[in-house]
């Protein structure tokens, strides 16, 4: 930064730090949003537990395909969207859930019984909730789509 008597002119540089204190809340963010304009892909940031959530909304058919771009820094997923998302949001605090309680936290966040999925993260890795029914487990509540 040049001081203010200078004459030049006066050309700052800002470093942007982006800071994620919740990558999985970003992420159905950013879905959401892009799905609410129209877009056909979506580029997210990447982990593991967002791998493991995309999976979820892939097999449930909210979402096409994805893949995983290596870049410089931690990498990304290419989303295809294919238009059947009306609300997705990740749930905070992550609530835990015992496995007879489902059906009180599907009347909390789903708008009706049977339409949308609970994402849950079990023992037995992450899921939606009746495939957690099924096996009779609980787990943390991560989030919702429908």
């Amino acid at each position: 930064m040049l001081p203010r008597s200078s004459e030049r002119d006066r050309v700052q540089q800002i470093r942007v730090i982006i800071m994620r204190h919740d990558l999985l809340s970003d992420v159905l963010y950013v879905i959401n949003n892009a799905e609410n304009i129209g877009r056909k892909t979506v580029s997210v940031p990447a982990s593991k537990l967002v791998k493991d959530v995309l999976m979820v909304i892939q097999r449930a058919g909210y979402i096409g395909s994805f893949e995983f771009v290596d870049d410089r820094k931690s990498g990304k997923f290419t989303i295809e969207l294919v238009g059947k998302i009306n609300k997705t949001r990740a749930v905070r605090p992550r609530f835990s859930i015992a496995k007879d309680e489902f059906e009180k936290w599907e009347t909390r966040y789903l708008p009706a019984k049977s339409f949308g999925m609970l994402i849950i993260s079990t023992s037995k890795g992450v899921m939606n909730q009746r495939e957690a029914v099924e096996l009779g487990i609980g787990g943390r509540l991560l989030g919702y789509v429908y």
